[in-house]
Order: C-alpha cells, then sequence, then structure tokens
C-alpha cells in the first residue's frame, strides 16, 4: 500500500521534472580567435566568462591555426550556434569557410563584431559590408568614406587617407543616439567608460541601421576632434549584426579595465541576446556606469 509520504515524494519529483524541463536553455554561441595584434588568448576568456556568467549563454570556441599555419582545415559547424563573436584579426579563412560562415548570416545568423574584428579581411568585400566600418590592415579612401556625427545625424567624408586610428587609452563618456532600441533601452542617455581606446577615422562602405552610441574624440587625447560611431548594429541579408569598437585587452584578466568595465560587459550581454533572438529581455543593471563615475565587474560576472 502506498503511503502519504510515497505521493508527497513523487508530487516534488514530478514537480521538479516540469520546472527543469521547462527552463529556459542557455543560448548556443561561438567565439572565433586565434590570431590577432591583440592580446586573444585573455580577450577570449573574458568574454566567455561574461557571457557565461550571466547564465544565458553557453559559449564555444574555435581556435584558429596560428599565423601563418595552413588554414584549410579550419572550419566551423554554424548550424550549432544561434551567434557568433569575431574575436579576430588575422590570416584569411578558406573560401569555403568563408562561403559557411557567410551563408550562415544571410540566413539569419547572428554577429558580434567585437573591437580588433573591424580590423581584419580588407579586401573581403562582404566581410566589410557587414561590419559597416573598418580600419587599419591598409584601409584608405577605396575602403568607403568616414562617418562621424555630427549636427545630429551620422555623416560621410570621402576624404582621403588612412582608415584606423586612436589616442591615449583613457575614461571618456559614451553617448547613446537611439534610446528606444532593445539593446539600449533603460541604459542612461551618458555614462562614463572605464580606461580604453576610442577608435576613430574609421572607414567602410556604411549601412549602418541602428547608431547606438557615440564618443568625442578628443585632440587633447590625440584623437580625431569628431564624434565617433562606436556601438551599432546592422543587417546582412537575415542576420543581425552588433558592432562594439570598445574593449581592449589588457595584459591579463585581473589587468583589464575596459573589459571590466560594467558598460561594455552589459552591453556585450545585451547585443549578444539581441544577435540571437532579435530582442532583449535583461533588466538594466543596478550597478551600470553613471555619466560621472565608472562603474567595474572585475570577476565578469552580474
Amino acid at each position: 500500500m502506498k503511503t502519504i509520504k510515497h505521493f508527497l515524494l513523487t508530487g516534488v519529483v514530478m514537480l521538479l521534472a516540469i520546472s527543469y524541463a521547462s527552463a529556459k536553455k542557455p543560448i548556443n554561441g561561438v567565439i572565433i580567435t586565434g590570431q590577432n595584434n591583440h592580446n586573444w588568448p585573455v580577450s577570449h576568456q573574458a568574454i566567455k566568462m561574461t557571457l557565461e556568467n550571466s547564465g544565458l549563454f553557453r559559449i564555444d570556441v574555435a581556435l584558429s591555426p596560428k599565423q601563418g599555419e595552413d588554414m584549410k582545415n579550419f572550419s566551423v559547424d554554424f548550424s550549432k550556434y544561434k551567434f557568433v563573436v569575431l574575436d579576430y584579426n588575422g590570416d584569411s579563412w578558406s573560401a569555403d569557410m568563408n562561403a559557411a560562415f557567410m551563408d550562415y548570416v544571410r540566413r539569419g545568423g547572428g554577429v558580434v563584431v567585437y573591437h580588433a574584428a573591424d580590423n581584419s579581411f580588407t579586401d573581403w568585400q562582404e566581410y566589410n559590408e557587414m561590419i559597416a566600418l573598418g580600419g587599419w590592415g591598409g584601409r584608405n579612401e577605396t575602403s568607403g568614406p568616414y562617418f562621424y556625427w555630427k549636427d545630429g545625424a551620422l555623416q560621410a567624408d570621402d576624404s582621403p587617407g588612412n582608415g584606423g586610428s586612436h589616442g591615449f587609452r583613457h575614461e571618456y563618456l559614451l553617448n547613446c543616439r537611439a534610446s528606444s532600441h532593445p539593446i539600449t533601452r533603460g541604459l542612461p542617455s551618458q555614462w562614463k567608460h572605464a580606461s580604453d581606446e576610442l577608435y576613430d577615422r574609421m572607414r567602410g562602405p556604411g549601412g549602418i541601421k541602428d547608431l547606438l552610441y557615440t564618443a568625442f574624440s578628443s585632440p587633447e587625447q590625440r584623437g580625431s576632434g569628431r564624434e565617433e560611431p562606436l556601438i551599432f548594429t546592422l543587417k546582412h541579408g537575415k542576420g543581425r549584426v552588433f558592432h562594439i569598437m570598445i574593449g581592449h585587452c589588457g595584459d591579463t584578466l585581473d589587468d583589464n579595465p575596459a573589459m571590466q568595465c560594467t558598460g561594455f560587459q552589459t552591453l556585450l550581454l545585451r547585443g549578444s541576446e539581441w544577435c540571437a533572438t532579435g530582442k532583449v529581455k535583461q533588466a538594466v543593471p543596478k550597478d551600470f556606469p553613471t555619466a560621472e563615475k565608472v562603474s567595474l565587474r572585475p570577476k565578469y560576472r552580474p
């Protein structure tokens, strides 16, 4: 004869099973890295920790061969992932890898373009269309105009010159230009970013859909003297692209203020969710920086 205790235990087990089954599964993503003129062994760890410590994501890492090695067998099964984080600036991928990646994006795959990933693949036209703006790698007026913010709008400048520069690392203010976008909704209109590079004089084909944040590149810091576009979104085919130029990696995970910045981590999290789903369900964190004060998450977790 079954006892009351037996029925109670059975009920608890059933409730736990229902709860487990109904729990939201983490979003699968992959970081492509392995070559960079930046400190990729640290940056990809910081990205992975930030994403996974939120509980929203499960992240794999695809490591390329070393610089100069054969890239023929480097490939990623993109069908496994809702979004890709590009932490890569190095040798060209194979034609098959290029085709697989762009097919993934065109069909609706999400992409986070992180910092120096916009230095890569100067001669790959579709890649440059996907990122909108790039720098270095021989980019010049043939790559597209400079873009900057002036008089309440994004302006194009066809002047000749090299693409990509930055001044000294320093703290600076990010200015929101699209407060109703899912990524920025509820965040302050202005907030102070931890010490970082500020990319300026970036150029390319453009095609920015939503300009989210700009910052003034001060001549006192050897900057351009212009309000530079730093964080924005694009559409490429059916794919959603989130381009974030901030977040220069430090020497170690502990000495890494630009990536420890709560603002950077929050935007990485929200931008990744938007790339993967088209929505952002995350609450605005209480420790988000203000216009007067930087906020850090040294352990890469909320």
